[in-house]
């Protein structure tokens, strides 16, 4: 394990330990006994098996037919590669979780990260088995290392988890600087910047008539500022009253991590259902 990835896993069960003393972890907003079952193997999924089969079939195929790019950019400097890193992974993760939003069928894909009725760290990796295999930016990735991406790669995925998971908390760390006046100008260009709590929680938003949700936008994961450039933001510095899908019939956790291979009956076809265009 590189020391990137321990670094990762320190911090991430870092905030597990500060939402254990600070917020209801173990017993989140109507948390149904599927939800823990959820999270945990979407956790081992990503970090354990895709990630690595993924991020090495991008590094695999780059050197089988680009061999003679290997260590291309290594000589680049620090911003120019993580510039790189931020097109072809973040943005492709913006047009990626944007796309599965308005398209049905890669919903399926996506929506246990909006089924739980609770934000938390817990929820970071709620998305399906294929979600991720298929989300361009870890095969761009991969490809990006063998070009010679190498420890600005680590820097840029630390940077980048940090934010996710500082998006997705319970904590709330930003409604407590927006009460600071001289945080004000920081915290306008921050929001306009980086995905944080509130604006991350109005794309979690449950309810239509909630001025605070915001489902259709705020798809960004590391910069906010897809959503500014793209037109999808919304900011109002404050959360939903409360998070989840209006008119999302139930389905099995096996049907939220493995679809299509595992597929629940659903009593109603996703009609009218919010998160969708």
């Amino acid at each position: 394990m590189e020391l990137y990835q321990i670094i990762l896993l320190a911090l991430f069960f870092g905030l597990v330990v500060l939402e254990i003393i600070f917020t209801n972890f173990f017993s989140k907003h109507n948390q149904r006994p599927k939800d823990g079952v959820v999270e945990l193997f979407g956790f081992l999924q990503l970090n354990f098996l895709v990630l690595p089969l993924v991020f090495g079939f991008g590094y695999g195929l780059t050197e089988t037919f680009f061999p003679e790019s290997k260590g291309l950019i290594s000589d680049w400097g620090f911003l120019a590669i993580f510039g790189l890193l931020l097109i072809f992974d973040d943005l492709t993760q913006y047009w990626w979780h944007r796309t599965c939003h308005k398209v049905p069928v890669l919903y399926n894909l996506h929506r246990a990260h909006h089924d739980s009725e609770y934000l938390s760290i817990r929820v970071v990796y709620r998305n399906a088995l294929l979600y991720y295999v298929l989300m361009p930016g870890l095969w761009f990735a991969g490809a990006l290392f063998y070009l010679g991406s190498g420890w600005v790669y680590a820097v840029y995925i630390v940077i980048k988890q940090v934010v996710i998971y500082g998006a997705h908390t319970d904590l709330r760390w930003d409604k407590k600087l927006y009460e600071i006046k001289w945080m004000n100008p920081i915290m306008w260009v921050l929001e306009r910047t980086i995905s944080t709590p509130s604006t991350h929680w109005m794309h979690h938003g449950k309810h239509l008539n909630d001025e605070n949700t915001h489902y259709k936008g705020n798809y960004g994961n590391l910069l906010f500022l897809w959503d500014i450039i793209f037109g999808t933001a919304k900011i109002t510095r404050k959360y939903p009253k409360e998070v989840g899908v209006e008119n999302l019939s139930e389905v099995s956790a096996l049907t939220q991590l493995f679809w299509p291979i595992f597929r629940s009956p659903q009593k109603s076809k996703m009609k009218k259902v919010q998160i969708l265009e």
